[in-house]
């Protein structure tokens, strides 16, 4: 069983949103609120501040802007997160990646780069939620 976007949390017990399933193929721009898992082919754009997860089997071909990306799939594009990208076997990465947090389990093929990148900071907010300077 693969981590979910809540650490230690299996995958089938959190909230999937939406799913493009074993299949299935999609071409054009994904933009979306919540968990989508990917099951079969993607080719395009896709962009969220949630989760999106690749399964295993799933092709991916693109960009991916989102603030958490898990990868069992392939994936070959740019992957840029928020908060952290997850590659766990038996994943074939090709492309780059930026991100604050970057794991990948031991088997995994990686074929391009990666940059980590701080976590954007969260705004100041003095006890009575005035933005502090």
């Amino acid at each position: 069983m693969n981590p979910s976007p809540t650490l230690g949390t299996p995958i089938e017990s959190s909230t999937v949103t939406g799913v493009i399933d074993h299949g299935c193929e999609f071409e054009g721009k994904l933009c979306f609120h919540g968990t989508v898992r990917i099951g079969g082919a993607f080719r395009g754009e896709i962009f969220t501040s949630d989760t999106l997860i690749v399964g295993e089997g799933a092709r991916v071909q693109g960009q991916i802007e989102a603030g958490v990306v898990i990868i069992s799939g392939e994936v070959n594009g740019v992957v840029k997160a928020k908060h952290r990208v997850e590659i766990h076997r038996p994943a074939v990465f090709r492309g780059d990646i930026l991100t604050p947090s970057l794991t990948v389990d031991e088997g995994v093929i990686f074929e391009g780069s990666s940059k980590m990148v701080r976590a954007p900071a969260a705004p100041v907010r003095s006890f009575l939620g005035v933005k502090k300077s």
